[in-house]
């Protein structure tokens, strides 16, 4: 699954996910940090649990 992917399928930008990520706790989650991340393919924990907890999954679950 990939992070780009996934945001396509759900017809999601970049803003959409900063503005859902801020509403879950991560508030300095930015369109522009969020592209810089997944450029590099790399990011914190942090950002996907945050991500996850959004979707309601469990670690569980994967």
């Amino acid at each position: 699954m990939s992070v780009k992917a996934e945001l396509k399928r759900a017809w999601l930008t970049y803003a959409d996910l900063a503005e859902r990520l801020k509403e879950h706790g991560l508030p300095t989650e930015t369109e522009a940090s969020i592209k810089a991340k997944l450029r590099r393919g790399t990011f914190a924990a942090t950002f996907l649990l945050a991500a996850l907890k959004m979707e309601g999954m469990r670690l569980e679950d994967l």
